[in-house]
C-alpha cells in the first residue's frame, strides 16, 4: 500500500514538474523552428493522461477492438488508463528501464494493460547498452547518449526490432502506436516507415531539445511521414508531442 502511495504522489509531482516546465517553454518557442510541426489537417482530437505522458489521439477512430502500443512507460500510465477507460481495449505496453519496470511491477497493472520489459530499436533484435540518467532522481534511460543521460553509468537491456515485436504478437495492423524513447524515435520511425505497416495513428514525443536545436532533427522525420501518407493532427503547446494520422483515415 505505501508503494502504491508513494507512486501517486510521483505521478502528482512529475505531473506539476511537467506543467510548470511547459508553461515556461511555450512562452520562448520560436515560431519559425517549430513550424514544420503545427497541425495540417482537422480531425476530432482529445488530449490523453496527464500534462507529464499525455498526447493528443483522435478518440473516433478507437474502439474496444483497437490495437493500441505505447513505447516509452516511465513512471506515469495517465494515458494508457484513459485509452483503456474510454475505448476498452488493450494497451501493449513497452520500457526497459528498470525504474519502469519496478513501478509496473509495485503498482500492479490493469486487466487490459499487457506490459513488457524490452524496448525497441531500429536495428537487430539483442542486448544493448542503455544509459541511465544523469539525474539520480530521473527515471527515462536512452540508447542515445546525451546531455539527459550519464555517458559512464550503462546498464545492459533487451531491444527487439519493431518487425520482430510485430510478429511474435501476432498483429498486421495497429490502431494506434505511441511512442516516447527518448531520443531514438527519428530511426525508429523510420525503420517502421520503412515496412509499410498499417498504422492509423503514430503520436510521438520529439526529443529536438537534447540535440542541436539550430536545426530540428523532427524536420527530416515528418517530411518523411508525410511522404508515406501521414499528417499532422494536432500538437501540444510546446511542440514536443505530436500527433499524425494516416490520410486514408480522414473522410
Amino acid at each position: 500500500m505505501l508503494k502504491i502511495i508513494r507512486n501517486i504522489i510521483n505521478s502528482t509531482r512529475l505531473d506539476y514538474i511537467s506543467k510548470k516546465r511547459k508553461k515556461e517553454l511555450s512562452k520562448i518557442i520560436e515560431a519559425d523552428k517549430i513550424s514544420h510541426l503545427s497541425p495540417t489537417v482537422n480531425c476530432s482530437s482529445e488530449w490523453y493522461g496527464n500534462s507529464y505522458g499525455g498526447f493528443y489521439v483522435n478518440p473516433d477512430l478507437l474502439s474496444k477492438s483497437s490495437i493500441v502500443y505505447s513505447f516509452g512507460i516511465g513512471k506515469d500510465i495517465s494515458f494508457d488508463k484513459m485509452i483503456m477507460k474510454n475505448h476498452k481495449c488493450k494497451v501493449f505496453a513497452f520500457d526497459p528501464t528498470p525504474k519502469s519496470i519496478n513501478y509496473i511491477k509495485e503498482m500492479g497493472p490493469p486487466n487490459l494493460f499487457i506490459f513488457f520489459d524490452y524496448g525497441i530499436t531500429a536495428y537487430a533484435s539483442g542486448p544493448f547498452n542503455f544509459y541511465l540518467p544523469a539525474n539520480p532522481k530521473g527515471i527515462s534511460g536512452s540508447l542515445m547518449n546525451t546531455e539527459s543521460v550519464d555517458s559512464t553509468n550503462t546498464i545492459t537491456v533487451q531491444m527487439k526490432s519493431f518487425d520482430d515485436i510485430v510478429k511474435e504478437l501476432g498483429h498486421t495492423h495497429i490502431d494506434l502506436l505511441k511512442m516516447d524513447i527518448e531520443g531514438s524515435e527519428y530511426e525508429v520511425l523510420e525503420k517502421i516507415l520503412d515496412s509499410n505497416f498499417e498504422i492509423d495513428q503514430i503520436i510521438v514525443e520529439f526529443h529536438d531539445r537534447l540535440f542541436d536545436t539550430n536545426t530540428y532533427k523532427s524536420i527530416d522525420t515528418v517530411n518523411k511521414m508525410k511522404g508515406k501518407g501521414y499528417e499532422i493532427f494536432a500538437s501540444s503547446n510546446t511542440f514536443e508531442e505530436i500527433s499524425f494520422i494516416h490520410k486514408r483515415k480522414l473522410k
